[in-house]
């Protein structure tokens, strides 16, 4: 059997086919995510409609690779919102999770921005429930933020890949509950109806929740008729490909990374929990600076230079601090609203210590001591047997694979697949295939 899989990135919209027999994955085509349109300052907003055109254009071109495709597997970037009329037609952009718009001050009388307003305005013992979800681009933050600034329509809000969905089937949109927004009530499996009222938004009505292996919709492709599988979280279906166990830590480090456990029960902690499959929990601590960060000081490195090949330039800082050894030099990536803070910092400069090798030598200390750090608030006993460490970053730098060794002293289960997401959708179509 094979099937599409189809991953809505924020940097680009990614599909391939699913071989669920040999579990191959061929044929990969990417269209680049919309730009986002002019808005006020802070914002990231993107057009809907160019979201789905995209879409429909990355599976035409899987459609033509493979014309015997039997279902549409999807996975979605996490956080982010838009709204849609009672007919499915948008009446608002798609507000990014990359939106920034929370941190302005919540008025003019205090130095407190929206978003620590918002978090003070919630029971502690509801934070919890809700996953500790709320961070300057979690639904809750902009659905809140538009309620106060008098911009929120009576409307059903949804991720970027149910509107997709929705709009391809031309079906009722339906959530499943790892991409639930952030809004769920994680003691019952179902919408917070509490945090709702409480914060404005008892007037929104709300998808109803789908289940991993139920049909959502079908789409007419041209070339038959296609059932598609609820959109579920880009970091489940990521972390569903690299195969991790509740044995297991994983620090998965690209862009962005994360470190991550499974659970059978609901823990409430100084962390993120999310659904996972088969009624078990994912606690998480999202937003760790790595790659977007290292990608600043390599444009500050290299923005007199001109024209330059960036693989080779990355090849001579990798092989810089492969020569450098320990100095006073910190830095703090930091860059962004992270869960390190949002004020990095270049610390400890001498004439002798700031060179290419010992400032990237520090990034990879600063990234390293931050999961370690990260890795006890998920787990104070530290009861995993194993690092799963996925994403670019660690086959790209062996020194940052040799810092996670030095801190965590136990065995690293590196993943070389490049196609995490893909693979998590593989493996739920092979389920499901096994199951039948």
């Amino acid at each position: 059997m094979y099937c599409i899989g189809l991953d809505i990135g924020s940097s680009s919209i990614k599909g391939g086919i699913l071989n669920c027999e040999s579990g191959a994955i061929s044929d990969v085509r990417r269209a680049a995510f919309p730009e986002p349109v002019a808005g006020r300052p802070g914002s990231f907003e993107v057009c809907p409609q160019a979201v789905l055109a995209a879409t429909t254009d990355v599976l035409g071109q899987l459609l033509e690779c493979n014309p015997a495709v039997s279902e549409v597997r999807v996975c979605s970037q996490m956080g982010g919102i838009l709204l849609v009329d009672s007919s499915g037609q948008s009446v608002t952009p798609y507000l990014s999770w990359r939106d920034q718009r929370s941190l302005a001050a919540a008025d003019s009388g205090t130095d407190r921005s929206f978003l620590e307003s918002l978090e003070r305005q919630l029971p502690p013992e509801q934070f919890a429930e809700l996953g500790r979800e709320l961070k300057p681009g979690s639904a809750l933050t902009l659905l809140a933020w538009l309620r106060q600034h008098g911009q929120l329509p009576r409307a059903q809000p949804l991720t970027i890949g149910d509107y997709v969905i929705s709009q391809l089937c031309r079906a009722p949109a339906r959530m499943h509950r790892t991409h639930a927004l952030g809004l769920l009530n994680l003691t019952t499996g179902e919408w917070h109806q509490q945090v709702l009222e409480s914060c404005g938004l008892g007037d929104l009505f709300w998808p109803a929740l789908a289940e991993t292996q139920e049909i959502v919709g079908e789409w007419d492709s041209g070339h038959g008729v296609l059932p598609f599988f609820p959109a579920i979280g880009d970091q489940q279906a990521a972390l569903k490909g690299i195969d991790l166990t509740p044995e297991e830590l994983s620090l998965n480090i690209s862009t962005g990374s994360q470190v991550s456990r499974i659970t059978a029960d609901f823990e409430p902690g100084r962390y993120q929990t999310r659904s996972w499959f088969g009624g078990q929990y994912l606690n998480t601590v999202t937003h760790i600076p790595a790659g977007r960060s290292l990608t600043v000081l390599f444009q500050l490195l290299t923005e007199i230079a001109g024209e330059i090949n960036e693989a080779d330039a990355w090849q001579r800082i990798n092989a810089a601090v492969g020569r450098s050894t320990a100095s006073e030099l910190s830095c703090d990536l930091s860059f962004f609203a992270a869960a390190t803070g949002n004020e990095g910092s270049i610390r400890g400069i001498s004439v002798e210590n700031l060179t290419v090798g010992n400032l990237f030598l520090a990034a990879f200390t600063f990234m390293a001591d931050s999961y370690r750090q990260f890795s006890r608030q998920l787990d104070p006993a530290e009861s995993w047997s194993k690092l799963a460490v996925s994403g670019g970053l660690v086959q790209r730098f062996g020194v940052l694979r040799s810092l996670l060794q030095e801190r965590f002293g136990c065995a690293l289960r590196e993943i070389a697949e490049q196609e995490e997401t893909l693979s998590g959708l593989l493996r739920l179509a092979q389920e499901a295939a096994v199951g039948e």
